[in-house]
């Protein structure tokens, strides 16, 4: 039966309604009706869409958990790659930063600061189309995510649709966290009902957004805070951080209401102090403080390096602290072969983790703190994350401290000689990947990360099994694993074998950067395979470069340039990469960049509207290889604003300010 006029009104004034006091709610922390009330409209809307099907919409408030569980998350690309912060664990490390930003933005007075908490949860970016929201992403490796969707919208505190008068194109970046008042309800109910428990509010989100079914997220107490924009139309132009957190709460959504500007590095230290105070009151975790520049103008001219932005900077709080007794001393082979002492503790729990192991870093590290199994230490986590020990608390009795370990001689993996050169801290096993269990199974771990070839489902049990069962020599042996021989292993299923090796099918299609950060070459890290990819047209020609061709790159140094030439001096890794294109991986072909082939070169650009025959981002990677700048607005260091249709405000100031405007045809006919 077709839906009177009355009817549809009705369902559009609850939705508007519901929506309102949602906002009131979550937003505002201002609720204006009682929970029996709000849930009567809420009741009412879902009995007039179960009588009137084809009046629901994916963005009503009844939708939220709508969608059907899904069989395994896809990849999201981020129109704009989602950047990590650079850390500071001290006052002296905040003044340097702010001594940095000044002397970038040539700004001689004090900066101002938007500070925030830093909270303890998972980044996540969500995309908003003319106001309704079609897509949410894990950050994943900065570049890629996951897809959680269908779990972001369980989350009540997320809008549907925006508020007010939204762009064509929003999206958000913001963090996904649990509130310890939900965190501690969850546990409560999961120990009476005999079901495990998390042991901390981070864990308990990140299990949560990587739920299949979104029934199951939608029974957890999830909320979220926003504070930055991805991707976003050109008529959004916050020239603030400040400006930019009151636009989102006009679109309806969550600012952290500790969010404060301040002035200067003594600003910023005592809202670090005030914040530190609070910190044990909040009804979230947090791990420290974030100081970003204010001014988007500043923002811009302190620019980026390599993952994180100039002008902000994670403040992370003391590591946290407890005491326990070290056993034993042992030593772990990494992928490059570094023997790394590694302390077996009485397990013992710092900040909800229970910690068993800790890093000892290295024998100077050792012998300067006179580590021995039977001494009572402090272990802390570093940063909230790496296990440590930090000194010793109280020495063992007469009869029970043990020797100061000791390095070995010989690997305890393979018995290769340990080899430490003079001046270095670090020994390392001989014996290499072609021998050495322990550097051949991080060494395909690696490999398989996500920042690297990103095969899913080739975890460090999983590698270990392979490399023990004999299953593997080294990586290319990867991509002749079938699905009967992933099935013998522990804890692997036809479903998971058969999804793994869909994983490694599917990344023999990957970029040039991926391919060498995966090979794990010493000292070339995500940045330096970028350069090189961007330098070389094939891997023919890498593996010929000298040593004096790699130092002509930008970022570059001797010693990068030395462990480049000589890992494929190495018949066995030119033996390796060859192996690895014939089993099928490749990346898109490419004209390298060099000095001669560079048009743009100290030119800078901005991109605007829609392009008729490629993305923004297909535009913008063709000027960076051509060895121009893009930047996001228009001002007078611009010289060219390449131009599409809908255009809109950046193209108005591009002509006031007299800026030359090419169109694609253009732009292409001076490549």
């Amino acid at each position: 039966m077709t839906p009177s006029n009355k009817v549809i009104k009705r369902v559009e004034a609850l939705r508007a309604q519901i929506n309102e006091h949602n906002h009131r709610y979550y937003v505002d922390d201002d609720p204006v009706i009682p929970d029996v009330e709000y849930d009567a409209l809420y009741r009412e809307l879902l009995e007039l869409e179960d009588k009137h099907p084809e009046l629901v919409i994916s963005s009503s408030p009844t939708q939220r958990v709508g969608a059907t569980p899904i069989g395994q998350f896809e990849t999201v690309t981020h129109a704009l790659p989602m950047l990590s912060l650079a850390n500071a664990f001290d006052a002296e490390e905040v003044g340097e930063f702010d001594r940095r930003v000044r002397e970038r933005t040539e700004h001689d007075d004090e900066l101002a600061y938007v500070a925030e908490p830093k909270l303890d949860g998972l980044a996540i970016s969500i995309r908003y189309e003319k106001g309704v929201l079609v897509q949410a992403a894990t950050r994943g490796d900065g570049q890629t995510g996951e897809d959680v969707t269908h779990n972001v919208r369980t989350i009540a505190s997320v809008p549907l649709t925006l508020r007010g008068d939204p762009p064509d194109v929003l999206e958000v970046r913001g963090e996904v966290f649990m509130p310890r008042k939900g965190f501690a309800a969850m546990n409560d109910a999961a120990l009476k009902a005999g079901e495990k428990t998390f042991k901390n509010p981070r864990n308990a989100a990140a299990g949560s957004l990587r739920q299949l079914d979104p029934a199951e997220t939608a029974k957890r107490p999830l909320d979220a805070f926003f504070y930055a924009l991805g991707e976003v139309s050109d008529e959004v132009q916050p020239e603030s951080q400040t400006e930019l957190l009151s636009l989102l709460r006009g679109f309806g959504l969550c600012v952290c209401p500790e969010v404060r500007t301040v002035t200067g590095v003594a600003g910023c230290l005592a809202f670090y102090e005030d914040i530190g105070r609070k910190r044990d009151g909040l009804p979230y975790d947090i791990d420290g403080v974030v100081y970003k520049v204010d001014s988007t103008l500043l923002q811009r001219r302190a620019g980026f390096i390599s993952r994180a932005p100039r002008w902000a900077l994670a403040h992370k709080f003391p590591a946290q602290e407890v005491t326990t007794t070290l056993l034993n001393v042992d030593f772990q082979v990494g992928r490059t072969g570094a023997v790394t002492p590694v302390a077996r503790l009485d397990p013992v729990d710092v900040g909800g983790v229970t910690v068993s192991n800790a890093t000892l870093h290295n024998m100077d590290e050792l012998v300067r703190k006179d580590v021995r199994p039977g001494d009572t230490v402090i272990v802390r986590r570093a940063g909230d994350v790496i296990p440590e020990v930090g000194s010793v608390v109280q020495a063992g009795t007469s009869g029970r401290r043990g020797e100061l370990p000791t390095l070995p001689t010989r690997c305890p993996e393979c018995q290769s000689p340990i080899e430490r050169i003079e001046g270095e801290a670090v020994a390392r096993c001989t014996g290499g990947m072609a021998v050495c269990p322990a550097q051949k199974k991080f060494g395909v771990w690696h490999f398989g990360s996500r920042k690297a070839m990103d095969i899913d489902g080739l975890g460090e049990q999983v590698v270990e099994q392979l490399v023990a069962n004999s299953l593997i020599e080294q990586v290319a042996d990867l991509y002749t694993l079938t699905v009967p021989q992933l099935i013998e292993l522990d804890r692997m299923c036809e479903k998971s074998a058969t999804n793994l090796v869909k994983a490694i099918a599917k990344s023999k299609e990957t970029t040039f950067a991926r391919f060498l950060f995966g090979l794990g070459i010493r000292e070339v890290g995500e940045s330096t395979a970028q350069t090189l990819a961007s330098h070389f047209a094939s891997v023919d020609d890498l593996m010929a470069a000298t040593a004096e061709d790699l130092q002509a790159l930008p970022d570059v140094g001797p010693i990068v340039a030395k462990r480049i030439v000589d890992y494929f001096s190495l018949e066995t890794n030119r033996n390796l990469v060859n192996e690895l294109v014939d089993a099928g991986i490749h990346w898109p072909e490419h004209q390298p960049v060099s000095a001669g082939d560079q048009p743009f070169a100290g030119k800078t650009f901005v991109i605007t509207g829609t392009l008729p025959s490629m993305t923004r981002e297909e535009a913008k990677a063709m000027i960076i290889a051509k060895g121009g700048k893009v930047t996001g607005s228009v001002s007078k260091k611009t010289d060219y604003l390449l131009a599409g249709e809908k255009a809109g405000s950046k193209l108005e100031k591009a002509e006031r300010l007299g800026i030359e405007i090419i169109s694609e045809s253009s732009i292409q006919n001076l490549v």
